[in-house]
């Protein structure tokens, strides 16, 4: 079946409309928390110049083949477990962690280049015709790619990106579908690493409720014993991990659990943040005209916390139009997702909007309060070349799928 000649045949406007508003946005948020900074100023221009690179790039990705993308899978992933690799020995430390790879003024965070590399291979290995996801082999395999990557990002360290890789992956095997039981036992450690956050006795009650689900399931001893002593496992694996995290991690957990233990250190950026966004009021202070942006009282404002810059200079309506355009990308990729016959296209997109919506959420929910601080980008919007560059080509790669989404019919 042959793509029809209109243009919203051949471009999702929905998908890359709304990609370039929100970039637009951001070079707005970054020119106004920049402007007057002593070391930021030139922010702007280099966002602007990568934002321009992303563009030639997305055209290159849109016209490649349908089958080139899921040819270069492997040798992808490959490459870039190398550059996490080779970043850990003659990396550069930028903000506490030994992430980011180049020579001189150019280079990039191979984190960030892996999203993509994560995303196709476990695209191609899911919908493989001999792929069973609810088998031991497979499972296994499906998870050493997603948690081989966690495990170089945690040795930089970076926290919070480890996080996106493990929601990445687990909620692709979600989607690669994955049986009730199954992911049960994928998701369960997770909830009880999270449940010993707050202590012993929730450390207790949460396995108490595993050991009863498991009765519920009823599989063989054996399979039953395995996944409890596994759950064990990882209640003392948190006190292991918490240990190896640098101070400062460590204290935006506690800030996490109790925002006012620390105003004046971890928990002063949330707090400042809450300020400029809830001081923006219906229709906000105006462009370059935010107290809490011009005086600078939230350090790095153009990375982590550029929407609280929008929501103090643009208020509620700003702030909204941001959400909205975010909503619309994920609508329009769900959307895509269902209207693609082919397993490998459709496992691909639905990585695209499981990875943005997880940046999306956590940076959002750290700016208003409600998740944790840990370091997290928002799409598009967020200061950083490596960042903007990898989103856009996400978004190509939809788009690329989007005009070939008949010809496997």
């Amino acid at each position: 079946m042959k793509i029809g000649a209109k243009l919203h045949d051949k471009v999702d406007l929905g998908i890359l409309l709304p990609s370039i508003l929100l970039a637009i946005f951001g070079l707005l948020a970054i020119y106004s928390s920049t402007y007057n900074h002593p070391t930021a100023s030139g922010n702007f221009d280099k966002q602007f110049f990568w934002l321009l690179i992303s563009f030639g790039v997305m055209v290159v990705i849109y016209f490649l083949p349908p089958h080139f993308i899921k040819m270069i899978t492997i040798p992808l992933y490959s490459f870039s477990i190398l550059t996490l690799l080779l970043v850990l020995v003659m990396g550069k430390t930028v903000y506490g962690s030994q992430s980011w790879l180049g020579i001189g003024n150019l280079g990039g965070q191979p984190s960030e280049f892996a999203k993509i590399a994560l995303i196709l291979f476990l695209a191609y290995w899911i919908s493989r015709k001999t792929t069973e996801i609810n088998s031991i082999r497979d499972l296994a395999v499906t998870l050493t790619a997603g948690f081989l990557p966690i495990m170089l990002i945690l040795m930089q360290p970076d926290m919070g990106t480890a996080i996106v890789f493990g929601l990445l992956t687990l909620f692709m095997i979600f989607w690669g579908g994955i049986s009730l039981f199954g992911l049960f036992v994928v998701l369960s450690p997770g909830i009880v690493t999270f449940a010993s956050l707050f202590g012993t006795l929730s450390l207790v009650i949460t396995l108490i409720v595993i050991l009863a689900i498991l009765i519920i399931f009823k599989k063989d001893l054996f399979v039953s014993a395995t996944v409890f002593v596994v759950n064990i496992a990882a209640g003392f694996f948190f006190d292991y991990l918490y240990n190896i995290l640098q101070p400062h991690q460590q204290k935006r957990i506690e800030t996490f659990l109790d925002p006012n233990s620390d105003p004046l250190g971890a928990g002063y950026n949330a707090l400042q943040a809450k300020v400029a966004i809830g001081s923006g009021g219906l229709a906000g202070k105006g462009f370059m005209e935010g107290n809490q942006t011009q005086l600078r009282f939230i350090p790095e404002q153009w990375t982590d916390f550029i929407y609280c810059v929008v929501g103090e200079e643009f208020g509620f309506i700003g702030s909204l139009i941001v959400i909205s355009l975010f909503l619309i990308i994920f609508f329009r990729l769900f959307k895509l997702s269902a209207t693609t016959s082919d397993h490998f296209s459709n496992m691909v997109v639905m990585g695209i909007l499981i990875l943005l919506f997880i940046h999306f959420a956590i940076n959002i929910g750290m700016n208003v309060g409600i998740t944790p601080v840990i370091g997290l980008p928002l799409p598009f919007l967020s200061y950083g070349g490596s960042s903007l560059l990898v989103n856009m080509s996400l978004i190509a790669i939809a788009l690329n799928i989007h005009k070939n989404r008949k010809r496997y019919d």
